[in-house]
């Protein structure tokens, strides 16, 4: 039986500029680790005396929010720690979370609940300073709950301070953090709703309503006459058959193509190499990857960038039944190579192998990336807060590790072999199979192995290979993430995208 869920995208705080203080408006003023009083364009700050910040043991450690003095005009004081950029980022989430707290306690009081704030900035809060806050500001006020009860009241006007302008990087951040919100939603749905259908006509209705977007969905039948024999043999154990959906988005004639291919397994049981029932309840969002990707190309769109982008999303769930694909099962994919099947929890890679040779044969892009939850290995190599990343060259490398460190994402390079040699050259033949021309898990180290499979299909074009088993889902609420789904990734692709104007 079906349920609803909360309407998508989920509604963040809004923010805004404006230049000066609103007297009858709640105010928030910032401090930094080791400052002697908090940082404030105007006098008001001067209410926050010694004796208070002695009172309460005042810091200003990233994240830290304390109420403002009785009496005092300034309501709220959140620390920005050192003042790097992420801690900005940390503290805005936390400052959100207190006022919805305030908000939810005052209203079930019966107290008049004041739900907008405005945040007075430092004159030396530069563009990264204060995008990172906004980004904090609103991901801190997402949630996402299927309840009978009615929505709790939640912050909805921030507004920021500033003596300069900051339109353009307040309004780029916003779309940012909705695009991260978006990925979120789409990974939380409960996978009684999140068919593959469903997540196809997610894209289209966020993705797709934005300008420029194209957004087409082929369905099982398309599937089989080109001859995606992974995804077709991924979802032919369930009842609900599969789609391959298309994003493209093309500003101008010429310049560089990009293609982003995001993991769309709506729902993973393992198959017949069934999954332990501890934990199996997380695979609702093993689609993350492609939720990323979604939400990605409509953020790319919103910003008008003008770089053409293309979004691939092969979506299928991986159950357990008569109808589903075996171990020893050989798999032709997209384009003509075969996959010997080995272990049907790995049907990740599967689905992915069919979109990158599509991507290499179909689309031939100046660059191709693809972003899964694929392997557990890759939680153990780095733990569940950084991404492991693969990569073709050193320059592909290079570029996402810089628009990780843009967005706030944490990466680490993983060995792949090259021409130079490199720890996984040794694992180079693992990848051959002796029935098919390769085997679905290669012996050797989880992760690597994965992506040696991966390279097989991506046609030798520039390629990084984006591993979020770790960081896409969280246990518990950390500077800007929510426990649950993270939409960790996605502002890597934006990023990443936005690199290449």
């Amino acid at each position: 039986m079906h349920t609803s869920v909360p309407a998508l995208p989920t509604a963040l705080p809004d923010v805004e500029v404006i230049t000066t203080a609103k007297r009858a408006t709640p105010l928030a003023v910032v401090c930094r680790t080791g400052e002697p009083a908090p940082l404030s364009m105007s006098a008001r700050g001067a209410e926050l005396t010694g004796e208070w910040m002695s009172a309460v043991a005042l810091t200003g450690k990233a994240g830290e929010v304390q109420p403002g003095p009785a009496g005092s005009s300034v309501r709220w004081v959140a620390g920005v720690g050192d003042g790097a950029p992420g801690q900005w980022r940390t503290a805005g989430a936390a400052l959100t979370r207190a006022l919805n707290a305030r908000i939810e306690k005052d209203t079930d009081a019966g107290r008049p609940a004041e739900r907008t704030l405005q945040v007075e900035l430092p004159a030396d809060a530069g563009p990264a300073e204060v995008a990172e806050l906004v980004c904090g500001l609103r991901l801190g006020g997402y949630q996402f709950a299927i309840t009978a009860e009615e929505p709790k009241p939640r912050v909805r006007t921030i507004r920021l301070v500033a003596s300069a302008a900051l339109d353009e990087p307040v309004r780029r951040a916003a779309v940012l953090a909705q695009a991260t919100a978006l990925a979120r939603d789409l990974a939380n749905a409960p996978s009684n709703v999140k068919d593959p259908a469903w997540l196809a006509r997610m894209a289209t209705r966020t993705a797709g309503k934005v300008a420029g977007v194209d957004v087409d969905v082929r369905d099982e039948r398309w599937l089989a006459a080109q001859g995606f024999g992974g995804v077709l043999a991924v979802g032919g154990g369930s009842a609900s058959p599969p789609r391959f959906v298309e994003l493209t988005w093309r500003p101008r004639a010429g310049g560089p193509h990009i293609v982003l291919v995001g993991k769309g397994i709506t729902f993973d049981t393992g198959g017949i190499s069934v999954k332990p029932a501890d934990g199996m309840h997380l695979m609702r969002t093993d689609m993350s990857g492609g939720a990323a990707v979604i939400a990605a190309v409509e953020a790319i769109a919103r910003l008008r960038l003008p770089v053409r982008v293309t979004g691939l999303v092969p979506c299928a769930e991986n159950h357990l039944s008569g109808s589903g694909y075996r171990p020893g099962d050989v798999v032709r994919h997209y384009g003509g190579r075969t996959t010997e099947v080995t272990n049907t929890d790995a049907e990740g890679r599967m689905v992915m192998a069919d979109a990158l040779a599509y991507a290499a044969a179909r689309l031939r892009p100046d660059l191709v990336v693809d972003v899964a939850t694929l392997t557990g290995a890759m939680k153990i190599s780095l733990g569940v807060r950084t991404g492991g990343l693969f990569a073709s060259t050193d320059a592909v490398a290079a570029q996402v590790l810089a628009a990780g460190a843009a967005a706030g994402e944490r990466w680490w390079r993983m060995p792949l072999g090259s021409d130079a040699g490199s720890v996984a050259d040794e694992f180079e033949s693992a990848v051959r199979s002796d029935i098919a021309d390769v085997r679905q898990c290669p012996p050797g180290p989880g992760g690597i192995a994965a992506a040696m499979f991966l390279r097989e299909f991506a046609g030798g074009l520039p390629w990084a290979h984006l591993d979020i088993a770790g960081p896409a889902r969280a246990d518990r609420t950390y500077d800007e993430v929510a426990a649950g789904a993270t939409g960790f990734a996605t502002r890597t692709l934006v990023e990443l995208v936005a690199a290449h104007v």
